[in-house]
């Protein structure tokens, strides 16, 4: 059988339009997409081939099995973060990014990140003090400022100064430039316009406060029992260390996605608890009968069952990293179609958790769902809010660990209402953000 170079998909005069609206509504799209084309769709346009694999095998295929065959996309989105994250882990390639891998790993081994456990509940108990019942709070901003001060700390350590608010500020503006079409458009992303020289003036500043950080960290030549610490000392098999050009884009990396990505699952957590008050008693009882009020450790952790379910789930629904995408290096063969070198391929775990051959009810936050039978039988990528492969996330489980500890010490605490009437809708950026934020009565 000859091999077909175009999928089920969009072809012709329509592929412009098509590019377009994903642009603007980028969830939709894929939703409905992947409706038309099944398990491989394709999308033509100026030139270059769009993929969007939407089937466990074929993502573990980019991801792991054939994984040397696929780099980062180097679309308008990956250009855009290098602005950012430099060579960072995020978006390097190669053997340089397999020996900055090494270099880091030892930061996020098991034993080093259940260190960090009492800095995540001691802060966030710290910010629930000021909380006064009858109030409403933007959980997802209360989240946000949360998760940095938790990555301030395990980052550089808790004698860092700085002002945290022109940190927060800075972010800000970098998110909402990423959700933006004006990123994604190639003259625009060169363009001294007011939202570039926004950007410009955010990663400046962090720029400013990292180098000033490392060079202090240089200088004073104390030991300290941070990320950054461990970083710093990490050696390669000849006896090399990072240069500061490249702990600048590792920390830029580590500083922005560690604090982001937790804060936005959590965020999303607090809203579907609020839907469903059933699951969230459900979660207080058993909060209640492990930790009979006390605070929670990373050793009770594992007694936590149902905690661990409702983060699973809430991941699955809104998965901070919405999408993943690869650019194949060399053409391939597969499901009876030859793709060729240089196609763009795109992975959404957000598509893929919704999938109701993988999941009954997809779109129900259920997370009893994780002890059935039918999870028992999941494919491996039908669920990969981390990615997977070589790439899998290195935080991934520094994230989880953060993720329970917070949820746990809140939850035995507060009961959060959502304001009534608030429209809560998904704003697909760099990461999945709630466009409004989220809206709480803490009772």
């Amino acid at each position: 059988m000859a091999l077909s170079l175009s999928p089920p998909g969009r072809k012709g005069r329509l592929q412009i339009r098509k590019l377009l609206e994903f642009g603007r509504d980028p969830l939709n799209f894929l939703l409905h997409f992947s409706r038309e084309s099944g398990d491989l769709g394709y999308l033509g346009a100026l030139g270059v081939h769009f993929y969007l694999f939407n089937h466990p095998d074929l993502i573990e295929y980019v991801l792991v099995t054939n994984n040397r065959n696929f780099i980062k996309d180097r679309g308008l989105r990956i250009r855009s973060l290098r602005k950012i994250f430099g060579n960072g882990l995020l978006t390097s390639e190669g053997e340089f990014w397999i020996r900055q891998r090494r270099l880091a790993q030892p930061a996020f081994h098991r034993e080093k990140i259940a260190t960090y456990g009492e800095v995540m509940v001691e802060s966030t108990e710290r910010m629930i003090d000021n909380w006064r019942p009858g109030e409403m709070r933007d959980i997802h901003q209360d989240m946000m400022h949360l998760t940095l001060e938790i990555v301030v700390k395990t980052l550089f350590g808790a004698r860092t100064f700085f002002e945290k608010q022109d940190v927060a500020e800075a972010i800000e503006v970098i998110s909402r430039y990423f959700s933006s079409q004006s990123a994604y458009i190639l003259p625009l992303s060169f363009l001294p316009t007011p939202g570039q020289i926004r950007l410009w003036r955010a990663i400046k500043k962090l720029d400013g406060i990292i180098h000033q950080i490392i060079r202090g960290r240089r200088e004073s030549g104390n030991e300290h029992d941070d990320l950054l610490s461990l970083l710093l000392e990490a050696q390669d098999d000849d006896g090399s260390r990072m240069t500061d050009q490249q702990l600048r884009d590792e920390v830029m990396t580590l500083f922005l996605a560690g604090h982001e990505t937790t804060a936005l699952s959590l965020s999303w957590t607090w809203y579907l608890l609020g839907l469903h008050p059933d699951i969230e008693i459900k979660l207080v009882t058993e909060l209640k009968e492990a930790l009979n009020g006390r605070s929670a450790t990373v050793a009770d952790l594992p007694r936590l069952g149902y905690l661990e379910m409702v983060v699973k789930e809430a991941m699955r629904l809104y998965p901070p990293a919405w999408i993943i995408g690869r650019e194949a290096l060399q053409g391939f063969e597969i499901n009876g179609y030859y793709i060729p070198g240089g196609a763009q391929v795109s992975m959404s775990p957000w598509l893929m958790h919704r999938d109701q051959r993988y999941f009954d009810q997809p779109e129900e936050f259920r997370p009893e769902r994780w002890a059935s039978e039918q999870i028992k039988q999941l494919p491996k990528y039908a669920y990969f809010p981390f990615g997977g492969g070589p790439r899998l996330c290195i935080g991934n489980s520094f994230a989880l660990m953060e993720s329970k500890l917070i949820l746990a010490t809140i939850a035995q605490k507060f009961h959060l209402d959502l304001v009534p009437n608030q429209t809560v809708s998904a704003l697909a950026s760099i990461t999945l953000r709630p466009k409004n934020g989220i809206k709480v009565i803490v009772r």
